[in-house]
């Protein structure tokens, strides 16, 4: 009974572990204020946002939370980005009818200023908008 016990405690603790890894959570600072930011939502955000029929200005999204945003004179800065998130790492949104608003924090590698825009994701046209004109496709494998 006593091996059980321990295989159980071995077993959940090995579990809490990977799944705590799973979600990086940062502390940011903007103007005096602390803010928790996650690259870990519940839909595949990584990748690169075009406008609408484009090519430029992009801007791309790594899962390790770097990435490269194009300014609309077309020079590149490589970014840290994240969604605000809270101290546990679960993702602040607001909930539309057919959509969910998140935070999306930014800051180019030659600043220690942080930014913010909206990153908005439409279920029904299985889109994601970035800064309200760079959008992705995405597939939706949560479907219920």
């Amino acid at each position: 009974m006593k091996i059980l016990k321990a295989y159980l405690f071995a077993l959940f603790f090995i579990a809490t572990q990977s799944y705590s890894q799973e979600i990086n959570i940062d502390k940011i600072v903007f103007k005096g204020r602390e803010r928790y930011i996650t690259t870990t939502i519940a839909y595949p955000i990584q990748g690169t946002f075009l406008p609408i029929g484009q090519k430029e200005p992009s801007t791309v999204l790594n899962p390790d939370g770097t990435g490269v945003i194009q300014d609309e004179d077309l020079s590149k800065k490589k970014i840290n980005w994240g969604i605000e998130c809270t101290e546990e790492g679960v993702p602040v949104f607001k909930e539309g009818f057919n959509s969910k608003s998140y935070t999306f924090w930014y800051r180019t590698n030659d600043s220690d200023e942080w930014n913010y825009t909206q990153l908005s994701i439409h279920f029904a046209k299985k889109k994601m908008f970035l800064m309200g004109e760079r959008v992705k496709s995405y597939e939706d494998f949560n479907v219920q």
